[in-house]
């Protein structure tokens, strides 16, 4: 993601920012100008608030705060209609259900989740993939085991993604990961893989994308909960040599499973990408005499071909990876991509531009 600016101050402030440290700017993100706005309340219109840059232009002199930014629970920070006619902002109306907070664990549990949905909202609208853009958009069950119930599952199914928010215990969350042999587990993770099942139906199903689909990730018509059963009963570590086609051991499962968990990785790729290129990153791999370019942001750059975003990639994770080392910590990138992975990648990337470029032809 990139970085953000108080526009009273200029100082630095970041996505979940509600107010500016340095100058106490009440702040807010605006999603239909993807920018984060120092707002001051209205004089004379209550619930109305004001950006107080002079580069707003009229049409968006008057806003309000999402409704759910009182609710300790969502901690929303986007605003939406001044007209009062949604309450909600875009990214909180697609939230069906939270957890009870009677369960007072469930208040910080659904802020975490919240503020996961907004990130992944973000990097959605940055490809022209959220209702902002008139796409459709995926509705989120957040969801907590009740004792004598079923345990909730994450997933999707028929556009409504699920995710059981025990996910957002850190403890937790690593105990599932040490469990399942896996080498990165996040909320964010979560909500970038199920989105990609989402997407699936949206861009790739009834498609002219479908056919080259089932060549380069197989045929998802094969029995899906056989499929599943079967890699569990392999278990943790998954198909033999996965290394070789997939990203992750679980995308061996079934050609769906395989195309959500590149589909995530795709979104980490881009985002990551993005955030490097807002800090101006320029890099070369120590020992390489090749020019030390800066970081291209592959949001602004519909024409970037994958194989320049994979070359830049490459040694931006190699430096991530030696700076957590450096801090004690486990690599936040702690992938090897195949080329057959890389394959998936590129046809993903090669989906989401067709899909940019169709947008902008409308445009």
């Amino acid at each position: 993601m990139r970085t953000f600016t108080c526009d009273h101050c200029g100082h630095l402030v970041f996505f979940e920012s509600t107010t500016c440290v340095h100058c106490g700017s009440t702040l807010a993100f605006v999603p239909e100008r993807m920018h984060m706005a120092a707002l001051a309340p209205s004089q004379t219109q209550p619930g109305i608030w004001e950006p107080v840059s002079s580069h707003f232009d009229k049409g968006s002199k008057h806003l309000r705060m999402c409704r759910n930014r009182s609710n300790e629970g969502a901690a929303c920070n986007f605003t939406t209609d001044a007209d009062g006619s949604q309450p909600y902002c875009v990214s909180c109306r697609q939230t069906r259900w939270l957890p009870n907070f009677i369960n007072p664990l469930n208040v910080l549990r659904a802020s975490k989740v919240e503020n996961a949905k907004r990130h992944l909202f973000y990097t959605l609208s940055c490809l022209q993939l959220t209702p902002l853009q008139g796409f459709a958009a995926p509705t989120f069950d957040f969801l907590e085991d009740l004792p004598g119930q079923p345990q909730i599952m994450t997933g999707h199914t028929a556009g409504v993604i699920t995710l059981n928010v025990a996910e957002a215990d850190d403890d937790e969350r690593a105990r599932r990961r040490l469990a399942m042999f896996e080498p990165y587990r996040t909320l964010l993770g979560h909500l970038r893989h199920e989105s990609g099942h989402f997407f699936w139906d949206t861009l790739v199903r009834d498609t002219q994308w479908l056919a080259p689909f089932r060549q380069l990730f197989g045929d998802e018509r094969i029995d899906y909960a056989l499929a599943l059963h079967n890699h569990y009963a392999r278990g943790p570590m998954g198909l033999a040599g996965w290394q070789a086609h997939y990203v992750s051991a679980y995308a061996a499962a079934h050609p769906w499973e395989d195309w959500a968990e590149t589909w995530a990785h795709y979104l980490h790729v881009m985002d990551l990408m993005e955030t490097a290129a807002s800090y101006h990153v320029q890099l070369r791999l120590p020992g390489h005499q090749s020019s030390c370019a800066p970081v291209d942001d592959p949001f602004a750059n519909i024409h970037i071909a994958f194989e320049h975003i994979l070359q830049q990639c490459v040694p931006l994770t190699l430096m991530l990876n030696s700076l957590t080392r450096s801090l004690g910590q486990s690599d936040a990138y702690p992938f090897a991509l195949s080329s057959g992975a890389v394959a998936k990648l590129q046809f993903i990337h090669e989906v989401v531009t067709d899909h940019r470029m169709r947008k902008l032809r409308q445009t």
